[in-house]
Protein backbone atom coordinates (compact mmCIF):
# COMPACT_ATOMS: atom_id res chain seq x y z
CA UNK A 1 0.00 0.00 0.00
CA UNK A 2 1.12 3.38 -0.62
CA UNK A 3 2.27 5.17 2.25
CA UNK A 4 0.46 8.64 1.76
CA UNK A 5 -2.84 5.91 0.33
CA UNK A 6 -6.29 7.68 1.94
CA UNK A 7 -8.85 4.58 3.80
CA UNK A 8 -11.90 6.17 3.94
CA UNK A 9 -15.35 4.34 5.72
CA UNK A 10 -18.38 3.92 3.11
CA UNK A 11 -20.51 2.89 5.92
CA UNK A 12 -21.05 6.46 7.18
CA UNK A 13 -19.79 5.84 10.75
CA UNK A 14 -16.02 5.76 10.23
CA UNK A 15 -13.41 7.00 8.22
CA UNK A 16 -9.47 6.77 8.87
CA UNK A 17 -6.78 8.68 7.22
CA UNK A 18 -3.61 7.62 8.00
CA UNK A 19 -0.65 9.18 6.79
CA UNK A 20 2.77 7.64 6.62
CA UNK A 21 5.88 9.47 5.74
CA UNK A 22 8.63 7.26 4.80
CA UNK A 23 9.62 4.71 2.23
CA UNK A 24 11.71 2.39 4.17
CA UNK A 25 11.70 1.95 7.96
CA UNK A 26 9.85 2.62 11.32
CA UNK A 27 7.14 5.94 10.22
CA UNK A 28 4.97 8.27 12.35
CA UNK A 29 1.26 7.01 11.58
CA UNK A 30 -1.07 10.65 11.91
CA UNK A 31 -4.00 8.99 11.78
CA UNK A 32 -7.10 11.46 11.97
CA UNK A 33 -10.32 9.43 13.10
CA UNK A 34 -14.17 11.29 13.30
CA UNK A 35 -15.10 11.22 17.27
CA UNK A 36 -18.84 9.78 16.88
CA UNK A 37 -20.71 8.99 13.53
CA UNK A 38 -20.07 11.03 10.41
CA UNK A 39 -23.41 10.89 8.69
CA UNK A 40 -23.41 10.03 5.28
CA UNK A 41 -24.17 13.55 3.78
CA UNK A 42 -21.02 14.84 5.61
CA UNK A 43 -18.61 12.33 4.91
CA UNK A 44 -17.73 14.51 1.93
CA UNK A 45 -19.49 16.81 1.79
CA UNK A 46 -20.20 20.17 1.76
CA UNK A 47 -16.99 20.06 -0.09
CA UNK A 48 -17.80 18.31 -3.48
CA UNK A 49 -17.21 21.62 -5.17
CA UNK A 50 -19.35 22.24 -8.43
CA UNK A 51 -17.21 24.47 -10.86
CA UNK A 52 -18.34 26.79 -12.80
CA UNK A 53 -16.20 27.52 -15.91
CA UNK A 54 -17.37 30.75 -17.49
CA UNK A 55 -15.84 29.45 -21.29
CA UNK A 56 -13.95 26.21 -20.91
CA UNK A 57 -15.58 22.70 -21.27
CA UNK A 58 -16.14 20.01 -18.44
CA UNK A 59 -13.29 19.66 -15.82
CA UNK A 60 -13.82 16.87 -13.36
CA UNK A 61 -11.59 16.49 -10.13
CA UNK A 62 -11.88 14.63 -7.38
CA UNK A 63 -14.59 16.01 -5.50
CA UNK A 64 -15.66 18.05 -7.70
CA UNK A 65 -18.26 18.55 -10.07
CA UNK A 66 -18.06 20.73 -13.41
CA UNK A 67 -20.24 22.70 -14.97
CA UNK A 68 -18.61 24.15 -17.99
CA UNK A 69 -20.36 26.57 -20.68
CA UNK A 70 -19.91 26.42 -24.28
CA UNK A 71 -16.27 26.75 -25.76
CA UNK A 72 -13.23 24.87 -25.77
CA UNK A 73 -11.22 23.45 -22.57
CA UNK A 74 -10.49 25.73 -19.92
CA UNK A 75 -6.90 25.37 -19.99
CA UNK A 76 -4.16 27.43 -18.75
CA UNK A 77 -3.76 28.52 -22.29
CA UNK A 78 -7.25 29.52 -22.64
CA UNK A 79 -6.88 33.09 -20.46
CA UNK A 80 -2.91 32.61 -19.83
CA UNK A 81 -1.79 32.52 -23.56
CA UNK A 82 0.17 29.63 -23.03
CA UNK A 83 -0.23 25.68 -23.51
CA UNK A 84 2.48 23.94 -21.30
CA UNK A 85 3.17 26.70 -18.68
CA UNK A 86 6.76 27.79 -18.96
CA UNK A 87 5.87 29.33 -15.51
CA UNK A 88 5.03 27.63 -12.32
CA UNK A 89 1.64 27.77 -11.53
CA UNK A 90 -0.11 26.41 -8.61
CA UNK A 91 -3.14 24.53 -10.73
CA UNK A 92 -4.41 22.44 -7.58
CA UNK A 93 -5.07 22.30 -4.26
CA UNK A 94 -5.42 19.52 -2.20
CA UNK A 95 -7.05 19.53 1.38
CA UNK A 96 -6.90 15.57 2.33
CA UNK A 97 -8.30 16.58 6.02
CA UNK A 98 -8.01 19.97 7.28
CA UNK A 99 -10.84 21.78 8.98
CA UNK A 100 -14.25 20.95 7.35
CA UNK A 101 -12.55 19.87 3.80
CA UNK A 102 -11.67 15.84 3.45
CA UNK A 103 -10.43 13.94 1.01
CA UNK A 104 -10.87 17.46 -2.15
CA UNK A 105 -9.03 18.74 -4.80
CA UNK A 106 -9.54 21.96 -6.20
CA UNK A 107 -8.70 23.06 -9.63
CA UNK A 108 -7.36 26.32 -9.47
CA UNK A 109 -7.03 28.13 -12.95
CA UNK A 110 -6.19 32.05 -13.84
CA UNK A 111 -9.14 33.31 -12.28
CA UNK A 112 -10.95 31.24 -9.37
CA UNK A 113 -13.39 31.68 -6.71
CA UNK A 114 -14.47 29.86 -4.02
CA UNK A 115 -18.52 30.14 -3.32
CA UNK A 116 -21.09 29.09 -0.67
CA UNK A 117 -23.06 29.96 2.24
CA UNK A 118 -21.29 31.38 5.29
CA UNK A 119 -19.56 28.09 7.08
CA UNK A 120 -19.07 26.19 3.75
CA UNK A 121 -15.22 26.74 4.04
CA UNK A 122 -14.30 29.29 1.45
CA UNK A 123 -11.89 31.25 3.82
CA UNK A 124 -10.62 27.87 5.35
CA UNK A 125 -9.74 26.83 1.82
CA UNK A 126 -7.50 29.89 1.62
CA UNK A 127 -5.88 29.59 4.90
CA UNK A 128 -4.88 26.42 3.80
CA UNK A 129 -3.55 27.96 0.40
CA UNK A 130 -2.13 30.65 2.83
CA UNK A 131 -0.38 28.21 5.01
CA UNK A 132 1.63 26.46 2.27
CA UNK A 133 2.43 30.03 1.21
CA UNK A 134 4.14 30.94 4.22
CA UNK A 135 6.24 27.15 4.95
CA UNK A 136 7.42 27.62 0.86
CA UNK A 137 8.94 31.03 2.13
CA UNK A 138 10.70 29.60 5.16
CA UNK A 139 8.68 30.23 7.88
CA UNK A 140 8.56 28.23 11.39
CA UNK A 141 5.77 26.46 10.98
CA UNK A 142 4.47 27.93 14.66
CA UNK A 143 4.91 31.53 12.75
CA UNK A 144 3.12 29.93 9.67
CA UNK A 145 0.16 28.72 11.67
CA UNK A 146 -0.01 32.14 13.82
CA UNK A 147 -1.89 33.33 10.47
CA UNK A 148 -4.43 31.21 10.45
CA UNK A 149 -7.98 31.93 12.73
CA UNK A 150 -7.23 29.35 16.04
CA UNK A 151 -3.92 28.65 15.34
CA UNK A 152 -3.04 25.04 14.91
CA UNK A 153 -5.76 23.60 17.12
CA UNK A 154 -8.07 25.08 14.86
CA UNK A 155 -6.78 23.14 11.60
CA UNK A 156 -7.53 19.94 12.55
CA UNK A 157 -10.44 18.38 11.07
CA UNK A 158 -14.14 18.51 11.94
CA UNK A 159 -15.12 15.74 14.66
CA UNK A 160 -11.42 14.01 14.45
CA UNK A 161 -10.48 13.01 17.99
CA UNK A 162 -7.16 11.62 18.33
CA UNK A 163 -5.51 8.10 17.89
CA UNK A 164 -4.46 5.74 20.35
CA UNK A 165 -1.44 7.57 21.13
CA UNK A 166 -2.93 11.34 21.62
CA UNK A 167 -2.09 12.70 18.31
CA UNK A 168 -4.11 14.91 15.63
CA UNK A 169 -3.34 16.51 13.14
CA UNK A 170 -3.96 17.51 9.43
CA UNK A 171 -2.70 17.38 5.80
CA UNK A 172 -3.14 19.40 2.87
CA UNK A 173 -1.02 20.24 0.01
CA UNK A 174 -0.82 21.61 -4.06
CA UNK A 175 0.16 20.91 -7.56
CA UNK A 176 2.30 23.23 -9.23
CA UNK A 177 3.12 22.87 -13.32
CA UNK A 178 5.64 24.27 -15.34
CA UNK A 179 8.75 23.67 -17.16
CA UNK A 180 9.37 20.30 -14.78
CA UNK A 181 6.24 19.16 -15.36
CA UNK A 182 3.32 18.56 -12.61
CA UNK A 183 4.95 18.61 -9.31
CA UNK A 184 3.00 17.55 -6.40
CA UNK A 185 3.42 18.61 -2.64
CA UNK A 186 1.89 16.92 0.35
CA UNK A 187 2.01 17.71 3.70
CA UNK A 188 1.27 15.89 7.00
CA UNK A 189 1.42 18.06 10.15
CA UNK A 190 0.32 16.96 13.80
CA UNK A 191 -0.99 19.46 15.90
CA UNK A 192 -0.86 17.17 19.10
CA UNK A 193 0.31 16.45 21.46
CA UNK A 194 3.20 18.43 19.67
CA UNK A 195 3.30 20.71 17.02
CA UNK A 196 6.05 19.71 14.20
CA UNK A 197 5.72 18.70 10.42
CA UNK A 198 5.56 14.70 10.58
CA UNK A 199 5.83 13.87 6.82
CA UNK A 200 6.53 15.34 3.23
CA UNK A 201 6.22 14.32 -0.18
CA UNK A 202 7.24 16.22 -2.93
CA UNK A 203 6.33 13.82 -6.45
CA UNK A 204 6.84 14.24 -10.17
CA UNK A 205 7.16 12.76 -13.08
CA UNK A 206 5.76 9.25 -11.30
CA UNK A 207 8.52 9.29 -8.76
CA UNK A 208 9.11 9.99 -5.68
CA UNK A 209 11.54 12.65 -4.91
CA UNK A 210 11.67 13.53 -1.71
CA UNK A 211 10.09 12.14 1.60
CA UNK A 212 10.65 13.27 5.15
CA UNK A 213 9.43 10.68 8.08
CA UNK A 214 9.29 11.16 12.00
CA UNK A 215 11.01 8.13 13.51
CA UNK A 216 12.00 8.97 16.83
CA UNK A 217 8.98 11.27 18.38
CA UNK A 218 11.75 12.04 21.45
CA UNK A 219 13.95 13.90 18.77
CA UNK A 220 13.26 17.59 17.49
CA UNK A 221 14.27 16.48 13.58
CA UNK A 222 12.35 13.95 10.90
CA UNK A 223 14.18 11.74 8.11
CA UNK A 224 14.51 13.30 4.51
CA UNK A 225 15.12 11.48 1.94
CA UNK A 226 15.72 12.57 -1.63
CA UNK A 227 16.30 10.76 -5.21
CA UNK A 228 19.64 10.84 -6.36
CA UNK A 229 20.44 8.42 -9.08
CA UNK A 230 24.01 8.17 -8.44
CA UNK A 231 26.25 5.78 -6.34
CA UNK A 232 23.74 5.70 -3.94
CA UNK A 233 20.34 5.77 -4.92
CA UNK A 234 18.83 8.20 -2.12
CA UNK A 235 20.54 10.37 -0.36
CA UNK A 236 19.18 10.43 3.60
CA UNK A 237 19.89 13.13 6.29
CA UNK A 238 18.09 14.63 9.10
CA UNK A 239 16.06 17.89 8.77
CA UNK A 240 14.32 19.82 11.04
CA UNK A 241 10.62 19.25 12.23
CA UNK A 242 9.51 23.18 12.20
CA UNK A 243 10.53 23.83 8.46
CA UNK A 244 9.10 22.66 5.55
CA UNK A 245 11.73 20.68 3.89
CA UNK A 246 10.95 21.54 0.53
CA UNK A 247 12.00 24.97 1.45
CA UNK A 248 15.39 23.68 2.52
CA UNK A 249 16.42 22.04 -0.27
CA UNK A 250 18.25 24.84 -2.69
CA UNK A 251 20.44 24.52 0.18
CA UNK A 252 20.98 20.82 0.65
CA UNK A 253 21.16 19.12 -2.56
CA UNK A 254 24.32 19.68 -4.31
CA UNK A 255 23.02 19.23 -7.86
CA UNK A 256 26.03 16.73 -9.09
CA UNK A 257 23.46 14.05 -10.50
CA UNK A 258 20.85 13.79 -13.01
CA UNK A 259 18.84 12.49 -10.09
CA UNK A 260 19.79 15.74 -8.08
CA UNK A 261 18.84 17.70 -10.69
CA UNK A 262 15.55 16.70 -10.86
CA UNK A 263 15.01 17.06 -7.12
CA UNK A 264 16.27 20.66 -7.70
CA UNK A 265 14.16 21.27 -10.66
CA UNK A 266 11.16 19.89 -8.63
CA UNK A 267 11.38 22.07 -5.70
CA UNK A 268 12.31 25.27 -7.16
CA UNK A 269 9.34 25.01 -9.29
CA UNK A 270 6.87 24.44 -6.28
CA UNK A 271 8.68 27.18 -4.24
CA UNK A 272 8.80 29.95 -6.95
CA UNK A 273 4.81 29.12 -7.46
CA UNK A 274 4.05 29.24 -4.09
CA UNK A 275 6.14 32.48 -2.92
CA UNK A 276 4.64 34.40 -6.02
CA UNK A 277 1.56 35.02 -3.90
CA UNK A 278 0.11 38.24 -2.58
CA UNK A 279 -2.68 38.27 0.24
CA UNK A 280 -4.97 41.46 -0.26
CA UNK A 281 -7.78 42.36 1.64
CA UNK A 282 -8.06 46.20 1.95
CA UNK A 283 -9.12 47.47 4.52
CA UNK A 284 -11.20 51.07 4.49
CA UNK A 285 -10.42 52.52 7.61
CA UNK A 286 -6.73 51.72 7.05
CA UNK A 287 -6.50 53.96 4.20
CA UNK A 288 -8.46 56.85 6.07
CA UNK A 289 -5.85 56.73 9.05
CA UNK A 290 -2.88 56.91 6.37
CA UNK A 291 -4.39 59.90 5.21
CA UNK A 292 -4.25 61.41 8.21
CA UNK A 293 -1.21 60.43 9.98
CA UNK A 294 2.34 62.41 9.20
CA UNK A 295 4.11 60.43 6.12
CA UNK A 296 7.79 60.43 6.63
CA UNK A 297 9.81 60.49 3.57
CA UNK A 298 10.82 56.68 2.99
CA UNK A 299 7.40 56.10 2.70
CA UNK A 300 6.81 59.00 0.18
CA UNK A 301 9.83 57.36 -1.61
CA UNK A 302 10.28 55.01 -4.61
CA UNK A 303 10.63 51.77 -1.85
CA UNK A 304 7.02 52.65 -1.30
CA UNK A 305 4.96 48.87 -1.40
CA UNK A 306 1.34 48.41 -1.05
CA UNK A 307 0.85 46.30 2.54
CA UNK A 308 -1.82 43.79 2.49
CA UNK A 309 -4.58 45.81 3.78
CA UNK A 310 -3.95 48.74 1.71
CA UNK A 311 -3.64 51.44 4.10
CA UNK A 312 -0.71 53.18 1.87
CA UNK A 313 -2.43 53.33 -1.11
CA UNK A 314 -1.57 57.15 -1.50
CA UNK A 315 2.06 57.01 -1.25
CA UNK A 316 1.51 53.91 -3.82
CA UNK A 317 -0.31 55.87 -6.25
CA UNK A 318 2.15 58.33 -6.42
CA UNK A 319 5.26 56.04 -7.36
CA UNK A 320 2.85 53.86 -9.69
CA UNK A 321 1.58 56.84 -11.78
CA UNK A 322 5.10 58.43 -11.99
CA UNK A 323 6.53 54.48 -13.20
CA UNK A 324 4.47 53.58 -15.62
CA UNK A 325 1.95 56.00 -17.95
CA UNK A 326 0.33 53.47 -19.16
CA UNK A 327 -0.66 51.43 -16.53
CA UNK A 328 -2.25 54.40 -14.44
CA UNK A 329 -4.01 55.26 -17.48
CA UNK A 330 -5.85 51.89 -17.02
CA UNK A 331 -6.21 52.20 -13.32
CA UNK A 332 -7.93 55.25 -14.10
CA UNK A 333 -10.10 53.83 -17.03
CA UNK A 334 -11.14 51.14 -13.91
CA UNK A 335 -11.82 53.80 -11.55
CA UNK A 336 -14.03 55.45 -14.47
CA UNK A 337 -16.13 52.47 -14.21
CA UNK A 338 -16.63 51.26 -10.70
CA UNK A 339 -16.62 54.74 -8.68
CA UNK A 340 -17.84 58.08 -11.06
CA UNK A 341 -17.58 58.47 -14.85
CA UNK A 342 -16.38 62.19 -14.22
CA UNK A 343 -12.46 61.06 -12.87
CA UNK A 344 -9.81 62.83 -15.18
CA UNK A 345 -7.06 60.95 -13.14
CA UNK A 346 -6.21 59.66 -9.75
CA UNK A 347 -3.35 60.75 -7.98
CA UNK A 348 -1.07 61.49 -4.28
CA UNK A 349 -1.11 64.60 -2.99
CA UNK A 350 0.28 66.18 -0.04
CA UNK A 351 -2.61 67.86 2.57
CA UNK A 352 -2.05 69.92 5.51
CA UNK A 353 -2.32 68.65 9.08
CA UNK A 354 -3.56 70.61 12.51
CA UNK A 355 -1.26 70.94 15.10
CA UNK A 356 -2.30 70.68 19.17
CA UNK A 357 -3.85 74.02 19.02
CA UNK A 358 -5.60 73.17 15.91
CA UNK A 359 -3.63 75.76 13.42
CA UNK A 360 -3.11 74.07 10.02
CA UNK A 361 0.10 73.24 8.65
CA UNK A 362 0.40 73.61 5.10
CA UNK A 363 2.66 71.10 2.79
CA UNK A 364 4.63 71.04 -0.26
CA UNK A 365 6.89 73.92 0.73
CA UNK A 366 4.06 76.78 1.04
CA UNK A 367 3.95 78.88 4.20
CA UNK A 368 2.98 77.05 7.53
CA UNK A 369 2.18 78.82 10.88
CA UNK A 370 4.60 82.10 11.30
CA UNK A 371 5.84 82.40 7.83
CA UNK A 372 7.99 79.44 7.87
CA UNK A 373 8.18 77.33 4.64
CA UNK A 374 8.02 73.96 5.38
CA UNK A 375 9.35 71.15 2.83
CA UNK A 376 7.07 68.11 1.75
CA UNK A 377 9.07 65.85 4.21
CA UNK A 378 9.04 68.12 7.14
CA UNK A 379 6.88 66.99 10.07
CA UNK A 380 7.33 67.73 13.12
CA UNK A 381 8.57 65.86 16.41
CA UNK A 382 4.79 65.92 18.19
CA UNK A 383 3.72 64.03 15.08
CA UNK A 384 1.83 66.69 13.44
CA UNK A 385 2.92 67.97 9.94
CA UNK A 386 2.07 66.89 6.05
CA UNK A 387 0.19 63.84 5.10
CA UNK A 388 -0.16 61.64 1.93
CA UNK A 389 -3.75 61.51 0.79
CA UNK A 390 -5.07 60.24 -2.49
CA UNK A 391 -7.75 62.06 -4.76
CA UNK A 392 -9.98 61.89 -7.72
CA UNK A 393 -9.55 64.43 -10.14
CA UNK A 394 -13.04 65.22 -11.61
CA UNK A 395 -14.57 67.26 -14.38
CA UNK A 396 -15.25 71.08 -14.26
CA UNK A 397 -16.17 72.53 -11.39
CA UNK A 398 -16.19 68.83 -9.62
CA UNK A 399 -12.43 69.47 -8.32
CA UNK A 400 -10.55 67.18 -6.05
CA UNK A 401 -12.10 64.31 -4.14
CA UNK A 402 -10.07 62.65 -1.59
CA UNK A 403 -10.00 59.43 -1.89
CA UNK A 404 -10.13 58.96 1.86
CA UNK A 405 -13.96 60.38 1.75
CA UNK A 406 -15.33 57.28 -0.63
CA UNK A 407 -17.33 55.03 1.00
CA UNK A 408 -16.03 51.39 1.68
CA UNK A 409 -16.82 49.20 -1.56
CA UNK A 410 -15.04 52.67 -3.93
CA UNK A 411 -12.19 52.17 -1.40
CA UNK A 412 -12.24 48.12 -1.83
CA UNK A 413 -12.73 48.25 -5.51
CA UNK A 414 -10.04 51.22 -5.90
CA UNK A 415 -7.32 49.60 -3.96
CA UNK A 416 -7.93 45.73 -5.88
CA UNK A 417 -7.72 47.56 -8.77
CA UNK A 418 -4.19 49.31 -8.01
CA UNK A 419 -3.37 45.47 -6.95
CA UNK A 420 -3.86 43.25 -9.77
CA UNK A 421 -2.47 46.51 -12.06
CA UNK A 422 1.04 46.22 -10.09
CA UNK A 423 3.21 43.15 -9.38
CA UNK A 424 5.88 42.03 -7.08
CA UNK A 425 8.05 45.16 -7.66
CA UNK A 426 5.31 46.97 -6.19
CA UNK A 427 3.24 44.85 -3.59
CA UNK A 428 4.83 43.81 -0.30
CA UNK A 429 5.79 40.47 -1.26
CA UNK A 430 8.59 38.30 -0.89
CA UNK A 431 9.37 36.72 -4.51
CA UNK A 432 12.76 34.70 -5.37
CA UNK A 433 14.76 37.05 -6.31
CA UNK A 434 16.72 35.01 -8.12
CA UNK A 435 14.26 34.07 -11.10
CA UNK A 436 13.13 37.10 -13.35
CA UNK A 437 9.99 38.49 -12.62
CA UNK A 438 9.24 37.76 -16.32
CA UNK A 439 9.37 33.63 -15.40
CA UNK A 440 6.73 34.26 -12.55
CA UNK A 441 3.42 34.39 -12.30
CA UNK A 442 1.64 36.59 -9.22
CA UNK A 443 -1.59 35.22 -7.62
CA UNK A 444 -3.31 37.44 -5.46
CA UNK A 445 -5.72 35.67 -2.62
CA UNK A 446 -8.42 37.72 -1.60
CA UNK A 447 -10.84 36.69 0.72
CA UNK A 448 -14.24 38.30 0.37
CA UNK A 449 -13.13 39.46 -2.62
CA UNK A 450 -16.83 41.16 -3.48
CA UNK A 451 -17.28 42.57 0.18
CA UNK A 452 -19.05 45.66 -0.17
CA UNK A 453 -18.98 45.78 -4.06
CA UNK A 454 -22.28 46.52 -6.21
CA UNK A 455 -22.72 44.56 -9.58
CA UNK A 456 -21.26 47.61 -11.20
CA UNK A 457 -18.17 47.26 -9.71
CA UNK A 458 -17.98 43.43 -9.12
CA UNK A 459 -18.32 43.42 -13.04
CA UNK A 460 -15.60 46.01 -13.72
CA UNK A 461 -12.90 44.73 -11.27
CA UNK A 462 -13.36 40.78 -12.57
CA UNK A 463 -13.11 41.88 -16.25
CA UNK A 464 -9.98 43.96 -15.36
CA UNK A 465 -8.85 40.63 -13.32
CA UNK A 466 -9.74 38.81 -17.06
CA UNK A 467 -7.62 41.63 -18.92
CA UNK A 468 -4.47 41.02 -16.76
CA UNK A 469 -4.55 37.65 -16.77
CA UNK A 470 -4.80 37.41 -20.24
CA UNK A 471 -0.99 38.69 -20.17
CA UNK A 472 -0.10 35.49 -18.05
CA UNK A 473 1.50 37.63 -15.42
CA UNK A 474 -1.42 37.66 -12.91
CA UNK A 475 -4.21 34.83 -11.23
CA UNK A 476 -6.49 35.83 -9.17
CA UNK A 477 -8.04 33.58 -6.10
CA UNK A 478 -10.89 34.84 -4.04
CA UNK A 479 -13.52 34.09 -2.12
CA UNK A 480 -17.19 35.76 -2.82
CA UNK A 481 -20.55 35.49 -1.73
CA UNK A 482 -22.21 36.03 -4.92
CA UNK A 483 -20.75 34.35 -8.08
CA UNK A 484 -22.82 34.91 -10.57
CA UNK A 485 -20.67 38.21 -11.68
CA UNK A 486 -17.69 35.76 -12.36
CA UNK A 487 -19.27 32.80 -13.45
CA UNK A 488 -20.04 35.05 -16.44
CA UNK A 489 -16.72 35.59 -17.29
CA UNK A 490 -14.32 34.18 -20.07
CA UNK A 491 -11.88 31.53 -18.11
CA UNK A 492 -13.26 32.12 -14.86
CA UNK A 493 -13.59 28.95 -12.46
CA UNK A 494 -16.47 28.91 -9.50
CA UNK A 495 -16.15 26.41 -6.89
CA UNK A 496 -18.96 26.20 -4.84
CA UNK A 497 -18.97 24.37 -1.93
CA UNK A 498 -21.67 23.27 0.57
CA UNK A 499 -23.80 21.97 -2.32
Amino acid sequence: MDPWSRRDGTDGTDEDTTIRAADRGPAMALSVRPAGPVPPQAAHAPHAARTEAGAGAADTKAGADTKAGAGAADTEAGVAGVGSPTRPLVTELHLSAFKSHRGATYPLGPLTVFAGPSGSGKSSALQAYGLLVRLGAGDPLERALAAVPGGAAACAPDRAAPDEQGRRGFRIGCTVDGPAGPVRLDVAVQTEPDLRIAGERLTGGGRTLFTTALTDPGRRTVQAAWHTAGPAPVTRVPFPDDRLGTALLPLRVAGTTAGQRLVLAAAEQMLIALRSSFRCDPRPEAVRAFARTPTASHQWSEAARLRPDCGNLAAVLERTGRECATRHAVLVEAVRAGCSPQVNDVRADRHALADADGRAHAADGQPGPGGRRRGRDDVRADGTGAAVRAVLERDGELGALPVDWLGDGELRYLALALVLLTGPGVLAVDPVAEVLPARQVLTVVADGLDRCLDRRQSTALFELAVRMATRGHVRLLGTVTDASVAARMPGSRVLHLGV
